[in-house]
């Protein structure tokens, strides 16, 4: 047995070394991925508010895989100019991570989120900041809610490009603007929770990155009666092959489609298909440079049945707001609809019945700031439903004059 003395030398040694991140790094097992946090550095935010930011980022990071061959994290301020704070290949392991998480400095200035998106999409593709081609791209965005540039056209060009997209709002924001921002479906990758509540989404934050950085497959995000959307990870560059996307009904199998695609494509949208239809879809990957597998979906058409395609929250008042949603009752529409409100901390849901020929409704006897959860089910002559949910706030009831 060692003496006392060199045991603790050892075990100061062994902490040391797995502090660090060399002596044991991720199993094989572990997902790969680069994972890019772009922060509200700006004086919109408090410096309270930044603290508690910068340990939540903290706490939701120490966890992770990180390491060589595995995940690999950067930070990127929001603010005048954006700024990173460290490129993806400088820290190895959770806890280097977590020491310079909650090294940075908040950087004031305007918020330029915008400009900061376009940043991010440079650092997440570009190798001299350590990024890493073929793997899974994750971007987790904490905000107040506020930018002073637009927003819409960068972060639809990174979800363009396959990256996966979290937002985790501060603030109240704007519902159907961060909606729209966020990776679909809204209700998996968009969290609105006070500054003071952000302990309590970290362990469900971390889950859904870690199972968008596990290897994605063509899969078909959005459906309708009459196409579809298709998404795939990027398997090829532009300059290392294209691909040939092939569509058939799958009774019909003779009967294709196809498409070739450049090798920088990550997505195709199939249109003119007939309603409740299967579809059989095949997406072959051709490189001069190695073998890459095809891959096979079937997806299955919408019926030609109008039900709720999009919810809009309007006229918000503190204990009440309208639901409406899109597309309007035609011929073909749903029997009624039902609308159910909830608040997101639980408790009992409230219930309106809408009859065909309607498509909006106000709902009455909320609560002042408080998050709700709104369902809209269409019911048809066929028996299926459709239904579709949105998340929605109410205004804090007004200060009376002294």
């Amino acid at each position: 047995m060692l003496p006392w003395a060199a045991l603790g030398l050892a075990l100061g040694l062994r902490l040391a070394l797995a502090r660090s991140g060399l002596e044991r790094g991720p199993p094989a097992s572990a997902p790969q991925g680069d994972l890019l946090f772009l922060v509200d550095s700006s004086a919109s935010v408090s410096h309270y508010e930044f603290s508690r930011v910068r340990e939540f980022l903290g706490q939701l990071a120490a966890p992770l895989p990180l390491g060589p061959g595995a995940l690999q994290t950067s930070l990127v301020h929001v603010g005048s100019r954006p700024h990173a704070e460290f490129p993806f290949a400088q820290h190895r392991s959770g806890a280097a991570v977590q020491d310079a998480i909650r090294a940075a400095t908040q950087r004031m200035g305007d918020t330029n989120t915008g400009l900061a998106l376009a940043f991010a999409k440079q650092q997440l593709f570009a190798e001299a900041a350590g990024a890493r081609p073929g793997v899974p791209k994750v971007l987790v965005w904490v905000t107040d809610g506020g930018s002073s540039d637009p927003v819409g056209p960068p972060m639809q060009a990174l979800k363009d490009l396959g990256v996966v997209v979290f937002i985790v709002s501060t603030g109240r924001g704007n519902l159907l603007a961060l909606s729209e921002a966020a990776s679909p479906p809204p209700e998996a990758h968009l969290h609105f929770v006070d500054v003071d509540d952000l302990h309590i989404i970290a362990r469900e934050l971390r889950a859904s990155i870690l199972d968008a950085m596990l290897p994605q497959q063509l899969r078909a995000p959005e459906v309708t009666s009459s196409g579809f959307r298709l998404a795939w990870p990027p398997l090829l560059t532009d300059h290392s092959g294209y691909y040939v996307l092939e569509l058939a009904p799958s009774a019909e199998p003779g009967a294709a489609r196809r498409r070739q695609l450049p090798g920088n494509a990550t997505g195709w949208v199939w249109t003119g298909l007939e309603p409740d239809t299967d579809y059989d879809v095949a997406l072959r990957p051709e490189s001069n440079e190695r073998l890459v597998r095809s891959q096979h979906l079937r997806v299955r058409t919408l019926p030609e049945e109008a039900g709720p395609d999009r919810i809009v929250i309007s006229h918000a008042r503190p204990r009440s707001f309208r639901v409406s949603w899109a597309p309007a009752p035609g011929p073909a529409a749903a029997l009624g609809f039902r609308v159910l409100c909830g608040a997101l901390r639980g408790g009992a849901a409230q219930r309106v019945d809408v009859p065909a020929g309607r498509n909006s409704t106000t709902l009455q006897g909320l609560a002042p700031g408080t998050a709700y959860l709104v369902t809209v089910t269409a019911a048809f002559r066929s028996g299926r439903e459709r239904t579709l949910s949105a998340k929605a706030c109410t205004p804090e009831g007004e200060r009376r004059a002294p």
